[in-house]
């Protein structure tokens, strides 16, 4: 007979009431098993986490160096009071996973953030085969179809050659974890130099002592003479855009990598000059992949487009339902 309570949504997040434990939790607990680094997702307070071991650094440094954490590997399977846990990947950011839970023959997986393309910054996305999948839907409308990302940076180079030769400096903005990453691997560092915002390079450093491996960049620190940056390429947080730390480096152009970039309303809002659609998340065709995929026979989906995507998944056939949770696609990004 299938287990229906393995899982349960509280007042502090996603819980294991047979473990104890809780997954990505909102309120401080005394366990606490992370998907992901983001802030939405790793929050401080509580007594113990445990992450995937390439997360390690960058959750010292976001959440205190003293906190107790402990790290483990892909597919290493930790059992705590019967209850069999591992973690596998998500292919969102560095250190992302799945979190796979099996208790007397049930088997629930909980998505943290997903996507299903590749990128060299983290390991790719694996569907998991479970009985119940509890999944995200940041982008659950079949609006949001993602370009191959190859071609997505033929187009940033392009921007940034163009910018180049008007002798302008291009600021290119992404979330500070994930996607500035993802950025800085895949553009061509022949094309000009590259600096980085100070979030972006704290970042770096603490994904660097893991173990990621990126091209050479620099600071764009105050003792950096302007002359420096005309043609260059900057990567910046979006938090940066429109403020004066931008000043030095006139003349520029901005633009943002985001899924969000996807409409244009966004793009508007967010005042940039050029819009590049790059997301960590999986799009409406990947979500609805991801989900085949795992064989399961429920689906709870949470945070993003969540009403949309749970109908649809009805009207496949499937026993899928709406979950509210504290979750906020980082809105930092949007």
């Amino acid at each position: 007979m299938a287990q229906k309570n393995l899982l349960e949504i509280n007042e502090c997040g996603i819980y294991c009431p047979q473990a104890d434990v809780y997954i990505d939790p909102w309120k401080p607990v005394d366990s606490a098993i992370i998907t992901h680094a983001h802030s939405d997702h790793a929050r401080p307070g509580s007594r113990k986490y445990m992450a995937h071991e390439d997360s390690e650094a960058i959750l010292k440094l976001r959440l205190g160096q003293d906190i107790q954490l402990e790290t483990t590997d892909y597919y290493t399977p930790h059992t705590i009071n019967s209850v069999r846990i591992s973690f596998h990947p998500a292919g969102h950011i560095t250190g992302s996973a799945q979190i796979r839970l099996e208790y007397k023959g049930e088997i629930w997986v909980v998505s943290g953030d997903y996507k299903t393309e590749g990128d060299s910054t983290c390991a790719p996305f694996e569907p998991v085969r479970c009985h119940t999948f509890i999944t995200e839907s940041t982008f659950g409308l079949p609006v949001f179809k993602w370009q191959p990302q190859e071609e997505v940076f033929r187009e940033v180079n392009k921007w940034w050659k163009e910018n180049a030769a008007m002798g302008k400096t291009s600021i290119l903005c992404g979330y500070a974890l994930g996607k500035a990453q993802r950025i800085l691997a895949s553009v061509d560092p022949e094309i000009g130099k590259i600096f980085v915002h100070g979030a972006v390079a704290n970042v770096n450093a603490a994904l660097q002592q893991n173990g990621l491996k990126l091209p050479p960049v620099t600071y764009a620190g105050p003792d950096i003479p302007r002359k420096e940056y005309p043609g260059s390429l900057v990567v910046a947080p979006p938090s940066a855009l429109n403020t004066s730390w931008m000043r030095k480096f006139s003349p520029y152009s901005t633009a943002m990598a985001s899924g969000w970039m996807n409409t244009r309303g966004t793009r508007r809002r967010r005042a940039v000059d050029k819009g590049f659609v790059l997301s960590d998340h999986a799009d409406w065709q990947g979500l609805n992949q991801a989900v085949k995929e795992t064989g399961c026979e429920r689906v709870l989906v949470t945070h993003g487009y969540t009403a949309v995507f749970s109908r649809w998944l009805q009207e496949q056939g499937l026993n899928a339902q709406e979950v509210q949770t504290l979750y906020n696609e980082e809105l930092e990004e949007i």
